[in-house]
């Protein structure tokens, strides 16, 4: 039996309530597979349609806009209902009432001096033209920037993850058997100032955060679901090559070559290599959604071990 932490990402939860209630239902069963095995699961999710949505709503409403961190709050809400209700139900349908299962409101911490919050990358919210976002920054204050030919939106740092606040409840809900869906969205991001912690406009990178959380709880396993069945070198060439066991040492090679794009699979492949750099015997596993079980007997995805 492992401790084992499930990262899924935003964008296979769909695009609407409805599409994400039933893309949870599947992610459910890969991730009852692994309860039935007698694993303790950890779930985390990315949010990114959804807090851009929730967002949206509030610069369409013509109402005062909610804080990022709030946005993120709502999104932790909103999508754990979902995975609670779905994995709830996969359980029971498969003849399993006593493991209950529950969603945490995760902040993650940051440092206030982390160099992100100087350079904003992270983009959020609806598209403008150029134009309209021209206005929008003389206005606000707030940047934007140019998203890949689709329009203008506004960028937010995306500083690295130092801590969880609520490590100790986490743990103890792991340690008892619980199902736990934390760290939704990368966490809601804060830093300590003055006596307290204070939420901050950010967004916090999922799978960076997902990895602090599985090192934080001492984690056997960290899994990242995605739409692949592998990570690959030299994609989409002829020579491309799936990576199926491979050394830390040859993937930090790998990302010495930049063989990763950096929007999508290298956040990915450095936050596997930070967690298996945490402690001796570290699994990392990158793999396809539909396909976790087989992933944790080495039947499929790319596993990373020191």
């Amino acid at each position: 039996m492992a401790k084992i932490v499930v990262a899924l990402g935003g964008n296979a939860l769909g695009n609407s309530a409805d599409e994400q209630l039933s893309r949870a239902q599947l992610a459910a069963k890969s991730i009852v597979d692994l309860i039935i095995q007698g694993h303790k699961v950890v779930i985390a999710h990315g949010n990114g349609p959804q807090v851009g949505q929730i967002r949206l709503a509030f610069e369409n409403s013509g109402e005062e806009v909610m804080p990022l961190a709030e946005c993120i709050a709502m999104s932790q809400g909103y999508i754990g209902y979902h995975l609670q209700q779905a994995i709830d139900e996969e359980l029971v349908s498969r003849g399993i009432e006593n493991v209950p299962v529950i969603s945490m409101l995760t902040q993650v911490v940051v440092d206030a001096d982390d160099p992100a919050f100087q350079q904003p990358t992270k983009p959020i919210g609806g598209y403008y033209t150029e134009e309209a976002a021209k206005k929008l920054m003389r206005e606000t204050g707030a940047p934007y920037q140019e998203d890949a030919g689709r329009g203008w939106r506004r960028v937010v740092p995306s500083p690295k993850p130092i801590d969880i606040y609520e490590k100790i409840s986490l743990q103890t809900l792991v340690d008892a058997g619980q199902v736990v869906i934390a760290c939704g969205g990368g966490g809601i991001p804060v830093v300590y100032r003055g006596a307290r912690y204070q939420g901050v406009d950010a967004v916090i990178d999922k799978d960076f955060a997902t990895a602090k959380m599985a090192t934080l709880i001492e984690a056997d396993v960290f899994v990242i679901l995605t739409a692949v069945d592998y990570v690959y070198v030299d994609f989409g060439k002829e020579n491309q090559r799936a990576l199926k066991e491979v050394s830390l040492a040859d993937m930090q090679q790998y990302i010495a070559e930049k063989q990763f794009p950096a929007g999508s699979m290298l956040p990915k492949v450095e936050a596997a290599c930070e967690f298996v750099r945490s402690g001796k015997e570290k699994t990392a596993i990158i793999a396809n959604l539909e396909q976790v079980a087989q992933a944790i007997t080495a039947e499929t995805g790319t596993i990373i071990r020191s």
